[in-house]
């Protein structure tokens, strides 16, 4: 294809410009290394002729030679660990061609349209981003070939020599985005298959990948002195590398330009509307069962749900659930259901350290059963949490009755502060089997996105009355636990969400004031008296 080799096509020859002075960084390298090794030379032919004759020279050649001997065998070590460290590979979800036929024609009519050699292979992501991954690199290679269960060094067609890269495609997007969408956003993504296959600009991204691959291998394994030549390299060409993918990002959007413009204003604000609604699902929804062990097996059907729910309450986003009736692109997918399985697990794995696979201690939770399995063991296990510190900070020697009126007593006449702190350092010492069990499964098991930043011990605080409160009002009210798509756990009260409780237990918390949770407590039913179920 004629979009294989030339920039100069799609409007950005400052690309291969930017990648030779990259590659220009690379031979001075290799000419500073071999220096050494060219003075020895020179040297030792001038002792062999004659010209150098005397024992000062003979000193200084058998010096020269020993410092090029020494300068080769750090440089071989140097270029070695540059070839062979595996870049950063993203951990996606595998889509095979005959579990998306569909799909691959879109994306293959897509490049078609726009002269560019296809992606080697397509990928999801569980999150709101697209991008091409080079794959070909041989540690890639070698680990594809394990994860398929083949021979070391076997792999699929990504992992060819010269293969096209990658396709990876955000999975919400799939499920939110129609057809029509899905292919206007991915147009100049796929447009990026055409500069990645110029062999200059190949070169420079290996080149520059191994390189970033070389400093993390060396802060790794303690071996400062390749980290510090590759981390010199890396600021000697970061401007030019920045100034070709900047290149060739331009060049995909312009060669991008007549494959469904007009779409694309409209598609972006789906984008943006997807990660909106995406980051409240992860953040309010899908934390609380990762925390206790469980993970929604389908959160990118969650999503749908999700910013439905989004479009219905923000004023923005009015109309955009006309579009539903058209024809979502997980409809590309032979078994979306399958999919989205791998893609939550993975989402667990990502922003939270979970396992790679389901265990006893780590099972799938279906949406249906969400509120009874997560939201009601949630609270029930934070109010168990919360009355134990009461015990602990309590004179008696025998633990006192698990009732709301217990709590309300204590936070209007004792220190709220004093409670806080429990609360703070009993959740602290939970978390330090999870972290070891997390870092035995590997650094790769470790959340690369950690979802939450810290808490103040009175917020935990009132997030655990709040439980407690939550928990009384099912066990003597008649209330039920209930999900809302936006906000994670609420409270159902004949059926109708309680939006008013949060505010109440504030009150209580922060100024010691119990009148306006005594007063909700009354108007429900709740019978503050009476011991709560734990868990």
């Amino acid at each position: 294809m004629s979009g294989t080799g030339s920039i100069a096509e799609v409007g950005a020859p400052s690309a291969r410009s930017r990648a030779l002075a990259v590659l220009r960084v690379r031979s001075r390298a290799l000419a500073v290394g071999l220096l050494p090794a060219a003075v020895a030379v020179v040297l030792v032919s001038a002792r062999m002729t004659g010209r150098l004759a005397g024992d000062p020279w003979q000193a200084v050649t058998l010096a020269v030679c020993a410092v090029a001997a020494f300068v080769l065998l750090v440089g071989g070590i140097f270029a070695a660990v540059v070839l062979r460290a595996s870049p950063a590979m993203t951990p996606t979800v595998p889509l095979s061609e005959s579990a998306a036929p569909d799909l691959y024609r879109l994306v293959r009519d897509l490049a078609d349209r726009m002269d560019v050699p296809a992606p080697s292979a397509i990928a999801l992501t569980p999150d709101c981003d697209s991008w091409l991954e080079d794959r070909t690199h041989p540690a890639h290679r070698r680990a594809t070939g394990r994860i398929a269960g083949g021979a070391a060094g076997a792999g699929g067609p990504e992992s060819e020599p010269g293969a096209a890269p990658v396709l990876v495609i955000g999975s919400p997007f799939l499920w939110w985005m129609r057809v029509a969408e899905l292919r206007a956003v991915l147009a100049p993504v796929v447009a990026g298959t055409g500069p990645s296959a110029h062999p200059d600009i190949a070169d420079a991204r290996g080149f520059v990948r191994g390189l970033d691959a070389a400093v993390d291998v060396g802060g790794r394994r303690f071996l400062g002195w390749i980290a510090a030549p590759a981390r010199l390299l890396l600021r000697l060409c970061r401007v030019d590398a920045a100034e070709m993918e900047r290149g060739v990002a331009a060049a995909a959007s312009d060669r991008a330009q007549g494959v469904d413009y007009a779409l694309r204003i409209a598609a972006q604000e789906q984008v943006g509307l997807a990660y909106a609604g995406w980051d409240r699902l992860l953040t309010r929804v899908a934390l609380p069962a990762w925390r206790m062990g469980r993970w929604p097996a389908h959160l990118d059907a969650g999503v749908v749900s999700a910013l439905t729910e989004l479009s219905r309450r923000d004023r923005l986003a009015d109309g955009f659930t006309s579009r539903l009736g058209e024809r979502p692109a997980c409809d590309l997918l032979d078994q979306p259901g399958a999919v989205d399985e791998a893609a939550s697990l993975l989402a667990a794995r990502l922003f939270h350290g979970g396992p790679a696979e389901a265990g006893p201690d780590w099972s799938p939770v279906d949406w249906a059963a969400y509120p009874e399995e997560v939201v009601d063991r949630k609270w029930r296990t934070e109010a168990a949490r919360l009355l134990a510190a009461l015990d602990a900070l309590s004179a008696s020697s025998s633990p006192a009755a698990s009732t709301v009126e217990r709590v309300l007593t204590h936070l209007t006449d004792a220190d709220a502060d004093a409670l806080a702190g429990r609360l703070s350092g009993d959740l602290a010492r939970e978390a330090v089997p999870v972290a070891a069990a997390a870092a035995g499964r590997g650094a790769d098991a470790l959340p690369l996105f950690p979802l939450e930043t810290p808490r103040s011990g009175r917020d935990l605080l009132a997030d655990h009355v709040l439980a407690l409160v939550c928990c009384a009002a099912v066990d003597s009210a008649g209330a039920e636990p209930g999900l809302d798509w936006l906000d994670g756990p609420v409270l159902l009260v004949a059926g109708v969400r309680r939006a008013d409780l949060a505010g109440r237990v504030l009150s209580l918390v922060e100024d010691g004031d119990s009148g306006p949770l005594r007063d909700w407590l009354a108007e429900v039913g709740v019978r503050a008296e009476k011991p709560v179920r734990l868990v």
